[in-house]
């Protein structure tokens, strides 16, 4: 039953990012069996998390007659699923961004 709550939770908490192709993108067969090895790794960067759980899902949409590609997996393998599989290839979180504030340093006082 433990293994069950934890792989929900996994389940219910997964990060998406889209993945754009550029114009010219035409993967050799090297770089699609490296972005296939990278994608075994995100069950391994998900720490704990069980097989159900950390599964990835790649997604094919089509809105406005463009067809968009999307990466889904755990939170926890983050790090692996925004890293580039291609040169080609941009890879963004679909993650509201503006709650992030800069960090500001006040200027010192007195003489300098």
């Amino acid at each position: 039953m433990h293994r069950a709550r934890r792989a929900r939770a996994a389940l219910a908490d997964r990060v998406t990012v889209e993945l754009i192709p550029t114009s010219t993108f035409d993967p050799s067969e090297a770089e699609v069996a490296r972005w296939a090895r990278q994608l075994g790794r995100v069950h391994h960067a998900a720490g704990g998390v069980p097989a159900r759980g950390s599964a990835v899902r790649l997604r094919y949409t089509a809105e406005t007659g463009k067809m968009r590609c999307y990466l889904e997996g755990a939170r926890t393998a983050q790090a692996v699923l925004t890293m580039p599989g291609f040169a080609e290839v941009e890879v963004r979180t679909q993650e509201d961004r503006t709650g992030i504030q800069p960090v500001r340093f006040p200027a010192p006082e007195g003489p300098a």
